[in-house]
């Protein structure tokens, strides 16, 4: 019986290990684009930091403590809605999201080259970066958390066709603090954001499984 067991075990602690190495390094890319090209060319695309630097321009306070206010929000919709394991994962994955958008915005350091440029390498890593998170069955603490919720109630509904919805919604309330350019660009990057994590989803997962 001993020697059956081992080999699951092991199957199990790569399959964490996997688990952890795809969200630790799909928020080094979320951190990284969002702090280095969506904060920077100030494009919002409807998600957590987009809402947090709506509420910077309303306020005095930092991008960073409402960045950290809202993800614990969605945290907690996970924990009740998506369950403990998706949860844990997710709580790591947004602790890891925090550290390295703060650690990107904080150091001394511009990759700025042009705005469009800038929007499309934004597209490739973010939408990446969604994408481990996902197959890691985590989350990338965003506004991907309300989708997986809607998704779980209508499975026969796209994962990133709810994403982008929810995003565009989040991009209106920006018309106003940002202007129509900003909110632009926002809308050209959830289309292409959203259509490479199909891409991405269809290539290498049939599913994001509950």
């Amino acid at each position: 019986m001993k020697v059956s067991i081992i080999p699951i075990m092991r199957h199990v602690k790569k399959e964490k290990l996997q688990a952890i190495v795809k969200i630790i390094f799909g928020n080094i890319l979320l951190g990284f684009a969002y702090a280095q090209w969506m904060r920077p060319n100030g494009i919002i695309n409807g998600g957590v930091t987009s809402l947090a630097m709506i509420f910077e321009r309303l306020t005095p306070i930092s991008v960073i403590i409402f960045a950290n206010g809202i993800t614990v929000f969605l945290l907690i919709l996970c924990l009740v809605f998506l369950g403990k394991e998706r949860f844990v994962k997710s709580l790591f994955g947004g602790f890891c999201y925090n550290v390295f958008f703060a650690l990107f915005t904080l150091i001394p350091l511009s990759l700025n080259v042009h705005i469009v440029v800038d929007l499309l390498l934004s597209c490739l890593l973010i939408s990446a970066g969604y994408f481990l998170c996902l197959s890691a069955k985590a989350t990338a603490v965003s506004m991907d958390v309300i989708a997986l919720i809607i998704h779980k109630k209508y499975p026969e509904q796209s994962l990133p066709r709810i994403i982008r919805l929810i995003n565009l919604s989040v991009l209106t309330a920006g018309l106003i603090v940002y202007g129509v350019l900003s909110v632009a660009m926002g809308v050209v990057f959830t289309f292409i954001n959203t259509h490479l994590l199909q891409l991405y989803m269809n290539k290498f997962s049939s599913k994001i499984k509950e």
